[in-house]
This record gives structure tokens, C-alpha cells and sequence, in this order.
């Protein structure tokens, strides 16, 4: 779907089948879920969604309200980019046999990614930036043996403090 991006932040309650009722509203209203990354907040009884959608001006309430409809829905805020920090994480196996190791260390020192893997001919590096970032490194890295890739999407938190979540 065509339009802006949108980024919310979803608190929850950690319970069995909530995910599945978040995304079931999007599907209902005709909108793809670009990124998901779920995971527990400090309290261990919450979890904090991350979402990226791409649609019209008037998501956010139209999503708010079926939302807001949910029992296990604590908070639902959308996260700008100017008001918040987002990160994403890849990794990326390659090719990495010993005549092109120079260059890919280069490269990896160009865009601070991390080896966390190497055997033989193959390495697994991590990049973590911004998605433009990551597409980037992805782009990069795609002419010299990129074999794989997996992302988590993005995860965001707003710059200002807020409560005890």
C-alpha cells in the first residue's frame, strides 16, 4: 500500500494470542504489517510491539480505535521520527574466501558492522543503524557474496522519558 510510513508502539499484555489479534485489525483494514518486533518490556507481564505500516494520513486513528477496542491493549502511540531513535538490526552471510578478506574488512570497517561468525570461506557479520543503514550495508555487501540476510525491523523508543515501562 502506498502512502506514509508509520511507526506505533504498542504496549500489551504478554498473553497467549494478542499478536495474532493486533495483526488480525490490520488485515481487516486492508493494511500491511512492513515490520513486527515484539518482545517483553522490563516488566516481564508486558511486551512492547513495534510496527511499520505504509498508508494514508488517517491510519493511526482508524487502527487507534479498533485497537483501543482490545482488552490486552495498554498504549498504543505512534513514534515520530524526529521525536524518537530507531534502530535495526541485520545479518548478512557472505562469501568471505581469503583473496577478497581485505576488502571485506574494509567494508566492514567502513560501515561498523561486526563479525559474529567465520568458517572456512563464510562469514555472518551484524550491521545495526537506521533502516536507510542497513539497506545500505545490504546494498554494499550484495556485490561481494552476500548469500543471506535476516532483520529484525525496526524497534524505536521516543527521545523523552516516560513512565516506569
Amino acid at each position: 500500500m502506498n502512502g506514509e510510513e508509520h511507526i506505533l508502539s504498542l504496549l500489551v499484555q504478554n498473553k497467549p494470542g494478542v499478536l495474532s489479534r493486533v495483526s488480525g485489525i490490520f488485515g481487516r483494514l486492508g493494511y500491511n504489517i512492513e515490520s513486527l518486533c515484539v518482545a517483553p518490556t522490563l516488566d516481564r507481564d508486558i511486551s512492547r510491539i513495534t510496527l511499520v505500516s505504509r498508508a494514508n494520513s488517517d491510519f493511526t486513528d482508524k487502527v487507534r480505535k479498533q485497537l483501543d477496542k482490545l482488552v490486552d491493549i495498554i498504549e498504543v502511540e505512534e513514534i515520530t521520527p524526529s521525536r524518537s531513535l530507531q534502530r535495526e538490526v541485520v545479518l548478512v552471510g557472505l562469501d568471505f574466501p581469503p583473496e577478497r578478506r581485505a576488502d571485506l574488512l574494509k567494508a566492514m570497517e567502513l560501515f561498523g558492522c561486526k563479525m559474529i561468525f567465520m568458517k572456512d570461506d563464510y562469514a555472518v557479520l551484524q550491521a545495526v543503524g537506521t533502516s536507510e543503514e542497513t539497506e545500505t550495508v545490504l546494498q554494499y555487501f550484495q556485490s561481494l557474496g552476500l548469500n543471506e540476510m535476516a532483520r529484525t525491523g525496526i524497534i524505536a523508543l521516543p527521545k523523552e522519558k516516560r513512565g516506569d515501562v
